[in-house]
Parts: C-alpha cells; structure tokens; sequence
C-alpha cells in the first residue's frame, strides 16, 4: 500500500503545482479599409494556438483577441499581414481625470475614448495646486 499511495501523491502534487493561465483579452488597433483585410488579419490571428474567440471592429479599427495567448505574439502574427499594428492605446475617457489636456485628447481616437498616458501623480497635484477648481489656490500665491 505505501508504493501506491506515493505514486498517488505525486500524481496529485504533479497536477496540482501547474499554474493554471487564464483567459485574457489582448486589444489591438489595425486600419482595415475592407473585406479582404479583415478577413486576412482574422485569419492570422485565428490560426494561433490558445485562441478562443476573434472580434473585429472595422469602424474603430479594432482587433479584440480573447483567448490564452500572448499579446505579443497576437500582435507580432497581425504585423505579417502587412498591416501596421500596434496595442490599443486607448481607454475611456471617463476613466482619465483631464480627458481634454492636450497630451491625452486625440482626434483619431474612436468617440469616447481618449490616449492612455501613464501621468506622475506629482504633475497632477501640482496643476492642481494652479487650477481655477482650487479654492486655495490663490492662497499659495
């Protein structure tokens, strides 16, 4: 009974120790101009190992890849195509705190979304600090 109950427990701590990966969602932004191409970046996308689901957005130019699969390399299987690709750099504007400061604002952005600029939370205090919403703000002065 020992030599069964050791091959079981390796078989349990065998399965057991794997990290299991989870499904993750990878946003990617191509200009597409017609049937043809979406259909070519589709199939590229599709035919990678780990790749459950493929959403193609033609009007905001958008290729939404869920599955268990790198975003690097669903980017990289999009750039063979010929397409010029690169990561969603958008997010909502709601989710940004000066969604009109001219570094995040972009007019190619799709409607209701805006650049996604990692901003240094001093600079943000600081304008602030010198806002018109800042009631203490001519106190500083």
């Amino acid at each position: 009974m020992g030599a069964l109950d050791c091959i079981f427990n390796l078989c349990v701590l065998g399965s057991t120790t794997r990290r299991r990966r989870s499904t993750q969602t990878t946003d990617i932004k191509v200009k597409m101009d017609c049937d043809g191409c979406e259909r070519k970046v589709k199939n590229a996308v599709k035919n990678l190992r780990g790749v459950e689901r493929v959403e193609i957005d033609r009007k905001q130019s958008r290729v939404k890849v869920t599955g268990l699969v790198d975003p690097t390399r669903v980017l990289n299987s999009v750039k063979k195509t010929g397409k010029r690709a690169e990561l969603w750099p958008y997010i909502p504007h709601t989710a940004v705190q000066l969604p009109h400061a001219p570094q995040v604002y972009d007019i190619r952005a799709p409607p209701g979304y805006v650049k996604n600029l990692q901003t240094n939370s001093e600079d943000t205090s600081f304008t602030f600090l010198f806002s018109d919403d800042n009631p203490n703000a001519c106190s500083i002065m």
